[in-house]
């Protein structure tokens, strides 16, 4: 068997695999026979995937942080900051590093372009900055996103190749 050979079937589409789709809040980790889908609007979703192991997963959060008078101490994939959380506590049982995976960041559309309030941030932007921000906190490096502008966004994501698939649907 020649290395491309090897390549080939390590990255080549499993008999058998896991559908799974996420709904607004919710959070997956998995092995190489998944795919994540996500339907988007102004939340966003971050995909990270082990080349090497092919485990990895993605949220789908729809606020940066948890209200301050929210005393609630189970983690919650809503927010960024707990699914940032989740995602870690991921990386800790699978003895892996924030550096060991490629990350991507989709969402954060403007679902009412042209009703912006003047002088303030919208959810989406929020949303984005959030993800960006968290990420680079705890050591990931981001390989590629497709974040803000208008309307929504499909994402697959097929975790025995790491390859992410992008419908992006703008409002005119």
């Amino acid at each position: 068997m020649t290395m491309f050979d090897h390549l080939n079937n390590h990255f080549r589409k499993p008999d058998f695999f896991i559908d799974i789709f996420l709904q607004p809040g919710e959070f997956y980790f998995g092995d190489r026979e998944t795919r994540v889908r996500t339907l988007l609007g102004s939340c966003v979703a971050i995909t990270l995937w082990h080349p090497r192991l092919q485990i990895g997963g993605m949220c789908h959060y729809l606020l940066p942080s948890r209200s301050a008078n929210n005393d609630k101490h189970d983690l919650d994939g809503r927010y960024a900051h707990d699914a940032i959380r989740l995602f870690m506590l991921e990386l800790e049982r699978s003895k892996t590093w924030p550096i060991d995976y490629e990350v991507k960041l989709f969402g954060g559309g403007n679902q009412f372009p042209g009703q912006e309030k003047p002088n303030t941030i919208s959810i989406p932007e929020n949303n984005i900055r959030a993800g960006r921000n968290m990420l680079t906190q705890h050591g990931f490096a981001v390989k590629a996103e497709h974040l803000g502008g208008t309307g929504h966004r499909n994402v697959i994501f097929d975790m025995w190749s790491g390859h992410v698939w992008l419908r992006h649907v703008a409002i005119r």
